[in-house]
């Protein structure tokens, strides 16, 4: 079971490198105190903080369950960091990031997952689809796979587009129980032919014990949301519920996923 008392490395961000110009988040490869390498996402970012959320829990309970994800660590950004960037948009993105941001540990010499020439067995590939599938994960398809080959093994990255009930909290106790029919264009469906095996063992060790260890993990300052009076810990006390609702019913999107790749 993971540690109840679960933490993340804290590091200082000592050297902005250059801007990964993938996605709408605008990352940057970048280094740190401890002298190495990350790829660096800004709660500056269009959608700020809850991208963060997302890329945090996706990426532990990913960890948690045995597939290969980079560590996660908290990248402090000061205030002064950035100054010097001739970059407008960079430097605003910098600015409007100060304080605590999430980095991704750099995999050099990896390369993107092509699943036209790289295979993968149905177990992996129906633990991941699973996994996405539980946190509504839209963003694992041919277009962009959000995957990488390191060391010849299979690496996840990017989770920032999962969770996305919490961009409206309206009626999240039901949406909790959808399907997610986005399901059908992820880039590991076909090859998924073990989700009924994979939801039995991964309902087994997803705990409460472990969403609440994964959701404690968030700063309070990622949760000082402008579109909701609730307090820090209520807005994690959210989260867990929806991800404990979600998998007491799991059967439904496992299903639809199933249906899917019929």
């Amino acid at each position: 079971m993971i540690s109840t008392d679960l933490n993340l490395r804290t590091v200082i961000v000592t050297r902005y490198i250059l801007p990964l110009r993938e996605g709408g988040s605008l990352p940057a490869l970048a280094e740190a105190d401890d002298d190495f390498k990350y790829v660096l996402k800004f709660r500056g970012s269009g959608h700020g903080t809850k991208m963060l959320i997302s890329e945090l829990i996706g990426g532990e309970l990913a960890r948690f369950l045995g597939l290969k994800m980079p560590e996660l660590v908290f990248a402090n950004l000061d205030e002064n960091f950035g100054r010097t960037e001739a970059d407008e948009e960079i430097q605003d993105l910098l600015k409007g990031s100060t304080g605590l941001n999430l980095a991704m540990h750099f995999l050099s010499g990896s390369i993107n997952f092509d699943p036209n020439v790289m295979e993968v067995d149905p177990e992996t590939a129906s633990k991941i689809v699973w996994l996405d599938a539980f946190l509504t994960n839209i963003d694992r398809t041919f277009r962009n796979t959000n995957m990488l080959i390191w060391n010849r093994e299979l690496w996840l990255i990017d989770f920032g587009a999962s969770l996305y009930f919490h961009h409206s909290w309206d009626g999240w106790e039901e949406k909790a129980k959808t399907p997610f029919p986005l399901i059908k264009d992820h880039v590991l469906l076909e090859k998924a032919t073990e989700l009924k095996k994979i939801d039995k063992e991964f309902k087994s060790k997803i705990t409460i014990e472990v969403l609440t260890s994964i959701v404690n993990l968030i700063p309070d300052e990622w949760l000082q949301w402008r579109d909701t009076e609730l307090s820090p810990n209520e807005i994690r006390k959210v989260y867990i519920e929806f991800l404990s609702i979600r998998l007491e019913n799991s059967e439904i999107f496992v299903k639809a996923a199933e249906d899917a790749r019929v």
